[in-house]
């Protein structure tokens, strides 16, 4: 993926897919660490331990509790890194409520490796990513209309006073390349363009 070597969390239960999702990664995503976890308690202690990590692969489904909350919980833990749901199940609801934690992206495991791969390449280029088919759906809105988290509105906020991402970032203690995924699912939310167009449109829905 160019750029160095990178390092990945893989959270999921089932011991083949880590196994064979680690090969991919290390084989044609540049990924020189990969750590795995079998449950979403393991995750955060490896997430919490290993501050270069630059993305999370998370199963919906783990033992250890559903899918949305292990999202909020590394999100809390590291509001820095990205959360990617890598998830059997292509319910649209999901994907919203995953979306809605503060998931940065939502692939699910029917998607050749291919298409995994481009998708962990858009979401580390500080994007958010939903399968297109689920976007067509409508997936991406939530049923109050926009599916933003608790943190989006909170960038919402900086972005309605004028900072920018540098700033903002300072300000959540972020990064900048979190903030800029945050800002992606805020227009991707809003269905707007642009941050004048998003801080209207927030405005107009009373988010802020």
């Amino acid at each position: 993926m160019g750029g160095g070597s990178i390092a990945l969390l893989i959270v999921d239960d089932h011991a083949v897919v880590r196994a064979g999702l680690a090969a991919l990664l290390r084989e044609h995503a540049g990924a020189g660490t990969v750590l795995q976890a079998a449950d979403a308690g393991t995750g955060l202690a490896l997430a919490s331990a290993h501050t270069e990590l630059d993305a999370v692969l998370l199963d919906m489904m783990l033992p250890d509790g559903d899918g949305t909350s292990a999202v909020e919980a590394f999100v809390r833990l590291r509001p820095d890194l990205p959360v990617i749901v890598l998830s059997a199940i292509e319910d649209p609801a999901l994907v919203r409520a995953a979306l809605g934690a503060g998931a940065l992206g939502y692939i699910s495991k029917s998607s050749d490796a291919q298409s995994l791969l481009a998708a962990l390449r858009f979401v580390l280029a500080g994007n958010v990513y939903v399968p297109p088919t689920m976007l067509a759906g409508g997936a991406a809105s939530a049923p109050e209309g926009h599916g933003l988290s608790e943190r989006q509105i909170e960038v919402l906020r900086l972005l309605a006073n004028g900072l920018p991402n540098k700033a903002i970032g300072r300000q959540l203690g972020v990064s900048e390349k979190t903030v800029k995924a945050h800002v992606s699912a805020i227009f991707r939310g809003l269905t707007v363009a642009n941050r004048v167009q998003a801080v209207e449109a927030a405005r107009r829905r009373r988010l802020i």
